[in-house]
């Protein structure tokens, strides 16, 4: 039994889409189970399957999931944090790793200093000495560079780890194929499953998050975001030249996943989706 549901499911998982639509070749296929003299059994075998399939797949995406994120803390915590951090401190002379962070603590003291000034000139800070103002700005700056001593630190410690994850990831991919497959199959029966309109809606909702008017913005915090986290540069004409084509070839891809698949599996649904974004 237990080889019998395997065999099903991994069936299953390597489906193919074909000229006539899934969701036609699904209809018969149901028709003509229910006319079968074991119907009763073939439901219980599937319900059997479907059940075996769930269980094992959300196991799988948790592990998919959570393995990595556990060897990226561990790696960070117990290995690159004080190997790094060493490094650094003792043989590195350098704070920043790039020019976007040197320009940050430059405005972060500069605006400390002009907060200073006029906090004195307000009468808030009683003590206007130079000698006073010098010290307040040394400590600042020394702050600065702690802090970006950390985040430098941070950011290569960052990629080792993402690399370990990465690493962890694919091989887990790899060692364990047939449970991939058998969470490849879930998530199709899963998408596929849906109504018309709550593919069309996911659809929608999904490209105007993407690669709709506002998602620009959206790119540009997402990327600044990733560049800082691994100690790039931030170059806006990157972000930009980033922004001004990724969207637009996502699009293409989402238009031709659209043609190509949904509009063989389910006619219906591309009908609705074109219905509700007129």
């Amino acid at each position: 039994m237990r080889y019998w549901n395997l065999k099903k499911i991994n069936k299953s998982a390597y489906d193919k889409t074909g000229i006539i639509p899934r969701s036609i070749i699904n209809l018969f296929e149901r028709f003509k189970k229910e006319l079968s003299p074991a119907a009763d059994i073939n439901a219980l075998e599937e319900f059997k399957v479907s059940r075996y399939q769930t269980l094992a797949s959300i196991k799988y995406l948790l592990f998919l999931l959570i393995m990595p994120i556990i060897i990226n803390q561990v790696s960070q915590s117990f290995i690159l944090d004080p190997c790094i951090n060493y490094f650094w401190n003792n043989s590195q002379q350098n704070i920043f790793l790039n020019e976007s962070q040197e320009e940050r603590a430059f405005a972060e003291l500069q605006r400390f200093e002009e907060k200073l000034h006029f906090e004195i000139l307000i009468g808030q800070v009683p003590n206007s000495s130079s000698t006073f103002i010098h010290d307040q700005i040394m400590k600042k700056a020394f702050e600065i560079a702690s802090k970006y001593a950390t985040e430098s630190c941070s950011a290569i410690k960052n990629i080792i780890s993402d690399f370990f994850s990465i690493a962890v990831f694919i091989t887990i991919i790899i060692v364990k194929k047939k449970q991939f497959f058998m969470l490849k199959s879930f998530v199709n029966q899963l998408i596929y499953g849906l109504s018309d309109t709550a593919k069309a809606f996911l659809i929608i909702m999904l490209t105007d998050m993407f690669v709709g008017f506002h998602s620009p913005h959206g790119w540009e915090i997402v990327i600044e975001v990733i560049l800082r986290h691994f100690g790039v540069p931030e170059s806006r004409d990157f972000i930009f030249v980033f922004i001004s084509t990724f969207p637009v070839v996502l699009d293409t891809i989402f238009k031709y996943w659209i043609f190509r698949y949904l509009n063989r599996v389910s006619p219906s649904a591309v009908a609705t989706y074109h219905s509700m974004n007129e």
